[in-house]
């Protein structure tokens, strides 16, 4: 199989041929249509997160090993069948669940696979969808897209089910209290359509963007509010009327950890989701005198990837923004993302899709 891989980090994609998987027991070979461009691609590539005071963490030492095709936002084609699998057939398109650990514990069968601990998602520790084929561990981890544009559900895989799983952590909330979404890129976009589908109604987006703001406001947020300068904490409680419930960090950097933390009224919830990377210093006292909860919220699991495209074929979900180029584009699409020049979501698409 073809692929555009790293080679090395911080380096250009390489195009590279590898050994096409053979399905084995339950296992599915995927045909790749469509994959995203995900910023988590981008610490891949580059090798390394950022986890403040100087300090980063290896992906090598994590167990990332190069060459590697990245991708994990992916719709494909069911090309072969391991002897084992069940309930699909060969030509069936679907959704690729990425987030996959090993399969037997009792995390992986309550599928809560995001949360096993020994991981083995598509596009980190195995190979991705910037290939023409990737391996499925079993027929679950695939969900039938029915009509909706492949495109867009591919993004459902990662964007689309980690702002569900990040959402339904600070719910319920009345329609019309404010939840604070930090950053309008694919994430944040993903993340109105998915409140709004919900039925919320009033959505802050805090972005330094101006571009991104106003795509925010087009997708439906109430208010957009600028994310530079030093009073963004005030800023967010003068649009949401005061100190806030509820908010949901896609960024999670050292700056929007903190403005974020500083909105907080008594007994709201700071839910990070993003790998932008730095350190949040929290005031022990406070926490307890204001009950504030900082949570991490990482991806999503099968199930929550299921109910998401029920909710889109069910039209109750906006569609992404997205933007469609040739898979040997990837490089270029990965180096847009980077240099902040997307608004939504790049989707690489084969040339056979």
């Amino acid at each position: 199989m073809r692929a555009w891989a790293v080679v090395e980090n911080g380096a250009p994609l390489q195009e590279i041929e590898l050994p096409t998987p053979e399905p084995k027991g339950t296992e599915v070979l995927i045909e790749v249509t469509h994959c995203g461009v995900c910023h988590s691609d981008i610490h891949i590539w580059e090798g390394s997160y950022d986890i403040g005071g100087g300090r980063k963490i290896s992906l090598k030492d994590r167990g990332v090993v190069l060459p590697l095709a990245m991708g994990h936002e992916i719709v494909g084609r069911v090309a072969k069948l391991g002897p084992d699998a069940k309930g699909v057939a060969i030509g069936d398109r679907r959704i690729v669940f990425p987030w996959v650990g090993c399969g037997t514990c009792a995390k992986c069968l309550a599928e809560e696979d995001n949360m096993c601990l020994t991981p083995r998602s598509i596009g980190v520790y195995q190979h991705g969808g910037y290939a023409t084929h990737v391996l499925a561990p079993h027929p679950r981890h695939l969900v039938d897209p029915g009509a909706l544009d492949p495109a867009v559900a591919a993004t459902y895989a990662c964007s689309g089910i980690t702002v569900s799983s990040a959402i339904r952590k600070v719910m319920p909330l009345p329609p019309d209290e404010p939840v604070v979404v930090v950053g309008a890129g694919g994430l944040g976009m993903n993340a109105i359509a998915v409140l709004k589908a919900l039925g919320h109604a009033n959505i802050v987006v805090v972005d330094v963007s101006a571009e991104k703001r106003a795509a925010a406001l087009t997708a439906g947020a109430t208010t957009a509010v600028d994310g530079t300068g030093e009073a963004v904490a005030r800023e967010i409680m003068a649009a949401c009327g005061g100190p806030v419930g509820a908010i949901i960090d896609l960024v999670n950097g050292t700056a929007s950890a903190r403005f974020s933390f500083d909105a907080l009224r008594k007994g709201g919830k700071l839910v990070q989701v993003g790998l932008f990377g730095g350190e949040l210093m929290l005031p022990l006292p406070l926490m307890a005198i204001r009950a504030l909860t900082v949570q991490g919220s990482y991806v999503g699991n099968p199930k929550e990837l299921r109910e998401l495209v029920r909710l889109a074929k069910e039209r109750k979900l906006s569609p992404l923004p997205v933007t469609m180029v040739p898979q040997r584009e990837a490089n270029a699409a990965l180096m847009r993302l980077r240099d902040g020049k997307v608004t939504g979501r790049i989707v690489l698409r084969a040339e056979a899709a």
